[in-house]
């Protein structure tokens, strides 16, 4: 009697995709291998296993493995982009600042996938990738001086150094904040906390 082995999951069925929806799910599942894994991880093999679709398929919409990398880094930068946008936004209509703003920052980092993103560029040198995050940045830090002008005389300098405080946090909590909390018994909200009370420290 032969015992059937159903630990292998099964391979996702190929079907015909339209270019633009091939492409997406690709990033999509190299993003997800990012997230999992790291960036090694990222392979054409690994990505088109996991959504069904041949090595030439994927050399045909990104051209090479490296191909395939970038495109995930345009596109996961447009994403952390994205998210300091909306948090000039909610800073500059909801009195709910530092934490709503921390929070936002902090998913971007950690959920968006951005702190695996940023280390990643820059153990490749690639540091170009990053010159589209700059104007968001800058963005941030004009809704920041708007938010607290009228509590005093602020310099550029004070807000800089409070969004490189906040990014930072994020990003080495996303990168290395799980296992380290664990190390000192902190719970999983304990970086948010401490950012947001620290905060407006930089900012009076």
């Amino acid at each position: 009697m032969s015992i059937q082995n159903n630990e292998t999951p099964a391979k996702p069925k190929r079907r015909r995709r339209g270019p633009e929806e091939a492409r997406e799910e690709a990033l999509a599942a190299a993003r997800a291998l990012l997230l999992e894994a790291g960036p090694d991880a990222i392979t054409l093999k690994a990505v088109g296993d996991r959504i069904g679709v041949t090595h030439a398929n994927l050399i045909h919409h990104f051209g090479s493995a490296a191909g395939l990398q970038s495109a995930l880094m345009e596109s996961m930068v447009r994403d952390l982009t994205d998210a300091l946008a909306a948090a000039v936004v909610h800073l500059r209509s909801d009195a709910g600042a530092p934490r709503a703003l921390v929070d936002s920052v902090f998913d971007a980092f950690d959920q968006g996938g951005a702190g695996r993103l940023a280390a990643w560029i820059v153990m490749s040198g690639d540091m170009k990738q990053l010159e589209p995050v700059r104007a968001a940045v800058e963005d941030l830090v004009e809704a920041i001086y708007e938010k607290f002008a009228a509590e005093g005389e602020q310099t550029r300098s004070r807000i800089t150094a409070a969004v490189l405080f906040m990014a930072l946090s994020a990003f080495g909590d996303a990168v290395i904040g799980e296992p380290l909390r664990a190390m000192l018994g902190r719970d999983a909200d304990s970086t948010r906390r401490m950012v947001a009370r620290l905060l407006p420290t930089f900012l009076y």
